[in-house]
């Protein structure tokens, strides 16, 4: 365990953040590392900015993602290393807005005809 996963482990602990966000974080940092074969904490703002293009153009991850993913090297520069962080120069990307798929009236039949007779009566309610 590096001197920085340390800190970072006891920065989420003291901000009792739940297990899931601190192995997210700390798993976004391993990423961070691997990725230029370098420590974070000697990354500079440009190699950040190609990373998070990285992960929304080469591997096509949800703007969800990507947001934690930011949010957790924000924590780790802004908290961990006191690092001056400008939000315009990385910015939270937008999520996308998923419509629901609406049966159309022929589906919603075929389903129900599909079913076995106990469950008709069900379905035409629902």
């Amino acid at each position: 365990m590096t001197h920085y996963e340390k800190v970072t482990r006891e920065e989420i602990a003291r901000r009792n953040y739940s297990e899931g966000t601190t192995r997210a974080y700390l798993r976004v940092l391993d990423a961070l590392a691997h990725h230029f074969q370098c420590p974070p904490e000697r990354l500079t703002s440009d190699q950040i900015r190609e990373f998070t293009a990285h992960l929304m153009s080469d591997r096509k991850l949800s703007g969800s993602t990507v947001n934690q993913m930011v949010g957790a090297m924000r924590f780790f520069y802004l908290t961990v290393l006191n690092k001056p962080w400008r939000g315009h120069e990385l910015p939270y990307p937008k999520k996308t807005v998923r419509l629901p798929v609406i049966w159309s009236p022929d589906e919603i039949a075929q389903l129900i005809d599909a079913a076995p007779t106990f469950y008709h009566t069900i379905l035409m309610t629902l």
